[in-house]
């Protein structure tokens, strides 16, 4: 089973970049309620973990929580995450929260970390391991870089619910019907979802999430690559629907705790789980300031990198460098680099790079949006061009949004004058649309049809959609 497909993969990326900066504040808010949750749960481990530095968090995202380490609990380490914009967007976060320190930020791959053998005191993953089909291969990525005695602390990840019918994906309270809504309100949504709740937008980018990891799933795994454990269960007690469940598991639990509840309701688990061995000697400020490339290693080949005077990161084995770009280091391997980080290409129209004017035609109004998130509203036919960079088959890849008014509505996609798709939308908000181009053209013509259309008074234009990224992969 492959662990993480390369789509996925330029999914990820996509949507770390657009949860950052397509709604910055509300983002921000989040990161600042997520650091209160995941603080607490490192105090409340402190004596197991002991000491923290240096540490690394895969999965990062914007590394909120690596700030938080390194400013609220003075440690020193690493924040590695497949999106470098995503990193990039610690700046805005160091401004807004003033903070004095950053960690060293890095774009790579938790399947393949840019890090030696029993380089690390402690790894931590929050909300990151479920998007994994084979979650076992990033345990054991994270306990080669960990040193001996040194604690792998994931937390926020989905326990596989028993009782549920699993008979639809339901999407986040914003997006969700009304029905669904009081279903939720009641605590009974739960009993009919397929998998955890809002899973449904992860989804639409093509994120491929692993939700079939139950409380002895995630037990057993522990229990094979570490040698002692604590656990954290976080169970929903959502309306009467869930409260009277988990009381009746409670009286079936033979010490009064939350497993029972755990495995009929779901919910997620925090562990820290520690390496065997005794546990060695950590790293001093002054020290990893200096040389903490002494830590890393060449994605490509594996030997050692040196930092030079203008902190550019270079293998002298093999020639791979990255440059400080933003303040992040982009230490996935070069195969990866390339095809996640193409720039402006001839396959790929993203309004946030740029307005791509060369290659749209007819239909598009003029760009929207934030950094991160820039857009064009859509008339009912909106045309554009894209051209083949690599061999092989293609699929278009469309994202954009709908509002409350173009519920309902359809989308058609046409390549070269062939129809490749039709969509329906029944939901508003973010939507992802793929079709299979069908030909080996050089050159593809595309057209976008939408309707119905509809207009925002007192403005006289026609609206159906806005897109704001389209792609040939």
């Amino acid at each position: 089973m492959e662990a993480q497909s390369f789509s996925v993969k330029r999914a990820e990326v996509e949507f770390h970049s657009f949860a950052s900066f397509g709604e910055p504040e509300r983002a921000i808010a989040t990161y600042a309620e997520e650091n209160v949750r995941r603080g607490a749960v490192i105090r409340n481990h402190f004596a197991f973990l002991g000491a923290m530095s240096p540490f690394l968090e895969i999965g990062a995202n914007a590394a909120h929580s690596s700030y938080m380490m390194v400013n609220e609990f003075a440690q020193e380490g690493f924040a590695l995450d497949l999106s470098a914009d995503a990193l990039r967007h610690g700046l805005v976060l160091m401004d807004r929260w003033q903070l004095d320190r950053a960690p060293v930020r890095l774009a790579g791959d938790a399947l393949h970390l840019p890090f030696a053998d029993n380089s690390l005191r402690l790894v931590m993953a929050f909300q990151m391991l479920s998007q994994f089909q084979d979650i076992e291969a990033v345990f054991k990525e994270v306990k080669r870089v960990l040193q001996p005695g040194g604690h792998f602390l994931f937390a926020e990840e989905p326990i596989r619910r028993l009782l549920s019918l699993r008979l639809f994906r339901a999407p986040y309270w914003e997006q969700m019907k009304g029905w669904e809504r009081k279903l939720h309100e009641w605590g009974l949504l739960g009993y009919l979802t397929k998998d955890v709740i809002g899973a449904h937008q992860e989804e639409s980018f093509g994120i491929r999430q692993n939700h079939r990891m139950t409380l002895h799933d995630w037990d057993a795994l522990i229990r094979k690559h570490f040698v002692d454990h604590e656990y954290e269960l976080f169970v929903p007690q959502r309306g009467w629907g869930e409260r009277v469940m988990y009381r009746a598991g409670q009286l079936f639990d033979r010490h009064g705790s939350p497993w029972v509840p755990a495995r009929l309701l779901g919910g997620t688990l925090a562990a820290v789980c520690r390496k065997e061995g005794p546990q060695g000697e950590g790293w001093p400020g002054e020290r990893f300031a200096a040389s903490f490339e002494a830590l890393l290693k060449c994605p490509d080949c594996g030997a050692s990198l040196q930092r030079d005077l203008e902190e550019t990161l270079a293998c002298a084995a093999c020639g791979y460098s990255a440059a400080i770009e933003g303040g992040v280091y982009n230490l996935l391997r070069s195969e990866d680099r390339d095809e996640l980080y193409p720039g402006l290409r001839g396959d790929l129209i993203d309004f946030s790079q740029g307005p791509c004017d060369d290659r749209l035609g007819q239909g598009f109004y003029s760009i929207e949006g934030v950094f991160g998130n820039k857009y064009r509203w859509i008339q009912e036919r909106a045309t554009f061009r894209l051209e083949r960079v690599k061999p092989g088959p293609l699929t278009l890849r469309v994202r954009g949004h709908a509002p409350e008014k173009f519920v309902g509505g359809r989308i058609t996609l046409l390549a070269n004058g062939a129809e490749i798709g039709a969509f329906t939308l029944d939901r508003p908000g973010l939507f992802i649309l793929e079709a299979p181009v069908g030909d080996d053209a050089p050159l593809y013509e595309i057209e976008v049809l939408a309707g119905p259309k509809f207009q925002f008074p007192p403005d006289e234009r026609w609206f159906t959609v806005n897109l704001s990224h389209m792609r040939l992969v």
